[in-house]
């Protein structure tokens, strides 16, 4: 997940047929679970698999040469990653909540084994994921802290919100500290964007780890007009 409000966000989704010479059946992808706290893989780790995420929340980082943390982005039920640099993994993925993916080899996709759709799916996913992150690099280079925030919130709402009458509902599995890394803020000023946003009556916190959506209008002006 990245910050955009671009393009209303799908999962990986088939591209036109491609026609290929059959070749033998690949080995079956793996379902694999993960724990909250547990790496999926880190940083320089050879890049075997490609997961396609079916539930739960990663989050990617990368420590950078001062020594501070970088979260590159938040990967969601819908989201494929593990992408490599080369042939190694470019960034630390751990779960911040109970996790299930789809492990795929990635030398199988690479030799146009196993199942042309699931081929066709992961580029289209790869596509959308450059795509996202040069709208969130320019996010990160133009908007202020609350439109950050507010942009935040509604893509999160997006994938993973809950209808509750007028209003959505969704949890927040991620910490204010990633918050803060992932969109090039401060600790302090992410808490003091939520905060303004739930005196204006904009959000609800319901809990640590829960946010209401009470104003939707409201939230995307505020991702759009700067404070």
């Amino acid at each position: 997940m990245y910050v955009t409000l671009s393009n209303e966000f799908s999962p990986a989704t088939r591209l036109p047929e491609i026609s290929r010479p059959r070749r033998a059946p690949a080995a079956a992808p793996q379902r694999k679970q993960q724990a909250v706290g547990t790496h999926l893989f880190r940083e320089g780790d050879i890049a075997s698999n490609i997961y396609e995420i079916t539930s739960g929340v990663f989050r990617l980082t990368r420590v950078l040469e001062n020594g501070r943390r970088q979260v590159i982005a938040f990967g969601l039920p819908g989201d494929i990653i593990g992408f490599p640099n080369d042939t190694l993994h470019h960034t630390d993925c751990e779960a911040i909540a109970p996790a299930e993916v789809i492990a795929y080899r990635r030398n199988a996709l690479d030799a146009f084994e196993g199942s042309q759709e699931t081929q066709q799916r992961i580029l289209h996913a790869a596509l959308r994921e450059i795509s996202a992150m040069q709208d969130h690099f320019m996010m990160l280079s133009h908007k202020s802290a609350m439109e950050k925030v507010a942009s935040f919130l509604i893509t999160l709402v997006q994938r993973t919100g809950t209808p509750i009458g007028n209003y959505t509902t969704c949890t927040l599995p991620m910490s204010r500290a990633d918050i803060a890394d992932f969109l090039g803020l401060t600790v302090e000023t992410v808490s003091r964007v939520l905060t303004r946003l739930r005196k204006e009556n904009v959000i609800t916190l319901e809990r640590t780890k829960t946010v209401l959506i009470r104003d939707m209008e409201a939230l995307a002006l505020a991702s759009q007009v700067g404070d």
